[in-house]
């Protein structure tokens, strides 16, 4: 009789080990970049996407697209003034400012520019 029940557990702990597969579904669509200059080296740029996970999957697309403005303006470096992120019905949409400069700006947010691009690239963000 004592068999029994470890068998029953051997059988019950085999089935909990089996690997279940992961589904990625993050699937975004990037609805473009809006870009205003608001003075000498501040720059806003307004991003919409839908299919993002979370605020942060729209922060990095607004990333991406002042990190390739600071390039086009001949720029090195940006850095992260403020971004708000607000989401309604599956659309996100987010309101960034940048600044954009030749040289590392102070602060903690700054973003090497060019890195930055090769990395949306390989994440397949969308630059401008």
């Amino acid at each position: 009789m004592r068999a029994v029940p470890l068998v029953l557990v051997a059988l019950v702990s085999g089935c909990q080990n089996a690997e279940q597969p992961v589904v990625d579904v993050f699937r975004p669509d990037y609805k473009g970049v809006e870009t205003r200059l608001l003075e000498g080296d501040l720059v806003n740029f307004l991003v919409t996407m839908e299919g993002a996970r979370d605020p942060q999957d729209v922060l990095d697309y607004a990333e991406c697209a002042a990190s390739q403005y600071a390039l086009i303006r001949g720029f090195g470096f940006a850095r992260q003034v403020r971004t708000n992120v607000v989401e309604e019905g599956g659309l996100w949409r987010g309101d960034a400012v940048y600044t954009v400069s030749p040289a590392l700006p102070r602060g903690l947010r700054t973003i090497d520019a060019e890195v930055a691009v090769e990395t949306c690239r390989d994440k397949g963000i969308p630059t401008i």
